[in-house]
């Protein structure tokens, strides 16, 4: 292993198991200067003790250059890859059946890392697709995508996606396909923050409730509605909007029984998101969803690479529920599941 693959490994996995931004990028950076520095001049410097004169390299990082060095594979880097491990469970089998990912987010939002990178790493992982899902224009906090910069976004797929079929063609890398999408808020009216002509554009759209968490159940329940019975509306993701972990965040209040009725009326899926944080819909909404009929898409949410691991967490849980892969979206194939979000529109 070479020292800038193991830094990028130690970003990865503080990345997969939540670690403070602050620290993944310290790593990325250190990565970025190590990898432009001759081996040579590297072993040099670790003899000498000067790694730390190198831009963005300081004592830890440092560290783990010499270390790989000499060894290797850093220690920490070991102690990692146990310590953030993602155990087998009950989902196995779901998470085997997976093809996708349907909702992930890159820097254009409030992501940590460019386009390429997250696609490259969902196909490296075994996906067939990935659905880019950037936030819509009025979530200005996670630095949402104006409608001319949506477009923007769907040049560079389309270049991303010529990149890679000519990979696949080759015989270099397995056949994997981007998918252009977006999170687009739930206005208070059930609206949507986005125009229609730009969400008929999108392989896939996901809508989440994002501000006014507390609404009155009445009518959050007709807002949230009114969103899953909108035809360019696909997934419904996080649906109590809930954080479990630190201070955390209570559930939105609404009619769990008549939403998910409506999310079944409309095939609109119900997302089972998989960040720890969320972990969305609790268990007892879940079952009233499978009881419901609905469909149901295992989604990582994720911001960065190593959060893309983290399905096996909402695939336990489907298997909890008994839901099955024949009514999880993303278990279908790219073209199944096209067919099934143009069907929406």
């Amino acid at each position: 292993m070479e020292p800038a693959d193991a830094l990028e490994r130690i970003a990865y996995l503080l990345d997969r198991a939540r670690e403070a931004t602050y620290r993944v990028r310290a790593y990325k950076r250190a990565a970025e200067v190590v990898r432009a520095v001759p081996l040579d001049e590297l072993a040099d410097r670790a003899r000498l003790g000067t790694l730390t004169e190198l831009e963005h390299l300081g004592p830890k990082t440092a560290a783990i250059v010499a270390e790989t060095l000499a060894d290797g594979e850093p220690a920490y880097l070991r102690e990692l890859e146990a310590r953030t491990a993602i155990a087998s469970g009950p989902g196995d089998g779901l998470r085997a059946a997976l093809r996708g990912d349907c909702h992930s987010h890159s820097d254009w939002s409030d992501g940590g890392s460019p386009i390429e990178v997250m696609a490259r790493a969902a196909r490296a992982l075994g996906h067939e697709y990935q659905v880019l899902t950037d936030h819509s224009p009025r979530l200005t906090v996670a630095n949402g995508l104006s409608p001319e910069r949506l477009l923007r976004q769907l040049d560079v797929v389309a270049e991303l996606n010529e990149v890679f079929a000519a990979e696949a063609a080759a015989g270099t890398a397995a056949p994997f396909r981007l998918l252009t999408g977006i999170e687009v808020d739930i206005l208070d009216d059930g609206s949507l923050d986005q125009s229609d002509e730009l969400l008929g554009r999108l392989d896939l759209v996901v809508a989440s409730v994002h501000s006014k968490l507390r609404m009155d159940a009445s009518q959050m329940t007709r807002r949230m509605a009114t969103a899953v019975a909108n035809p360019h509306v696909d997934v419904l993701g996080h649906c109590t909007g809930r954080i479990v972990v630190g201070r955390g965040r209570p559930e939105s209040e609404f009619d769990a029984e008549l939403v998910f009725h409506a999310c079944a009326r409309f095939d609109t899926a119900v997302e089972i998101n998989c960040r720890p944080e969320r972990l969305d819909p609790p268990r007892r909404l879940l079952a009233i969803a499978a009881d419901a009929g609905c469909r149901f898409s295992i989604d990582t949410d994720a911001h960065a690479p190593g959060q893309l691991e983290w399905q096996p967490y909402g695939c336990d849980r489907a298997a909890d529920a008994g839901i099955d892969a024949g009514r999880i979206v993303n278990a279908l194939p790219l073209d199944e599941l096209l067919e099934w979000t143009a069907g929406h529109v």
